[in-house]
């Protein structure tokens, strides 16, 4: 065979394999995108149009006993008729879904704020301290980082319970901002800061308070952005610690709400739903940049 010929096979091989490629990796991303998107455009239907493409699903669930669903159901993606009645229960009619928002927000941003400030002087110690003592304590971070929170749920009620807060927002916000997850990613961080660094601080008469505030925290700032959206998804989907440590259903998050779907909250859950996916794919979406920036960034930093 001629030159030319074998390059242009090579070259249609290589189309044919980037083209499967492509449609591989788009067909997985379709089926992780497909349920963000039938809920929103689900949110638009009718009451009676969800219950009749749903309607099977939705009552097997509601049942007491455990049934498989015999009829057929229909995922539409687009809706006979666009109608905004769910949102107008949601937003207008039914204020205590709005409530239970604001409690997700209340629960949630304080959580985030205080375990970043925590984990920040805790990995500098961690960092740039060391010794058998630090070795340990570290140790146990870990430990308690790779436990799931249901092992440690019997404890904090009970520890809650003996300090008094328990049913308060305080039962469910101090045990999050003393998590170990911040502390253990940012220690990992700041131990790649170079050293030289911090030696040509302390060079320049600089001490430990602006080493920490002038170097380690500005050069964690991507890695910042990174844990505390993966902090705040983690508490914005909790379900567990609610259910278990505040007994008003008044002070529960949004997300104990979603957890308690039934046949005749359907309709309005997919509009709940909707609303409830807005701020976690607004801060994504914002940050992004700082997302990757951090990933990358950590994996170029050579102690």
């Amino acid at each position: 065979m001629k030159p030319k010929t074998i390059k242009k096979l090579h070259e249609v091989r290589r189309k044919i394999a980037t083209a499967i490629i492509f449609a591989f990796f788009f067909g997985i991303c379709t089926v992780f995108v497909m349920p963000t998107v039938l809920t929103f455009t689900n949110s638009l239907m009718s009451k009676s149009e969800i219950a009749a493409n749903y309607g099977q699903i939705f009552s097997s669930v509601a049942g007491d006993a455990k049934t498989y669903v015999a009829g057929e159901t229909n995922l539409k993606l687009i809706p006979d008729m666009i109608s905004f009645s769910q949102y107008e229960n949601v937003l207008l009619k039914n204020p205590q879904y709005l409530f239970k928002f604001w409690n997700s927000v209340i629960l949630t941003v304080p959580i985030v704020i205080f375990q970043i400030i925590v984990a920040l002087f805790a990995a500098y110690g961690f960092a740039r301290f060391s010794g058998k003592l630090r070795s340990i304590i570290f140790f146990s971070y870990v430990i308690l980082m790779l436990m799931p929170y249901q092992v440690t749920l019997v404890p904090n009620y009970l520890v809650s319970n003996w300090l008094g807060i328990l049913d308060t927002r305080l039962a469910i916000i101090l045990p999050g901002i003393f998590s170990p997850f911040a502390v253990f990613i940012l220690t990992k961080f700041m131990r790649r800061i170079p050293p030289a660094m911090i030696e040509a601080a302390k060079l320049d008469g600089a001490g430990e308070l602006q080493i920490f505030t002038r170097i380690c925290v500005p050069m964690s700032k991507s890695i910042i952005y990174s844990v505390a959206i993966l902090i705040f998804i983690d508490y914005w989907n909790m379900v567990e610690q609610p259910l278990v440590l505040l007994s008003n259903a008044d002070m529960q998050p949004l997300s104990v709400f979603l957890s308690q779907i039934n046949a005749g909250d359907a309709a309005l859950a997919f509009a709940v739903a909707t609303i409830y996916m807005v701020i976690p794919l607004l801060i994504f979406l914002y940050s992004e940049d700082y997302i990757i920036e951090g990933v990358s960034y950590s994996g170029g930093v050579k102690g």
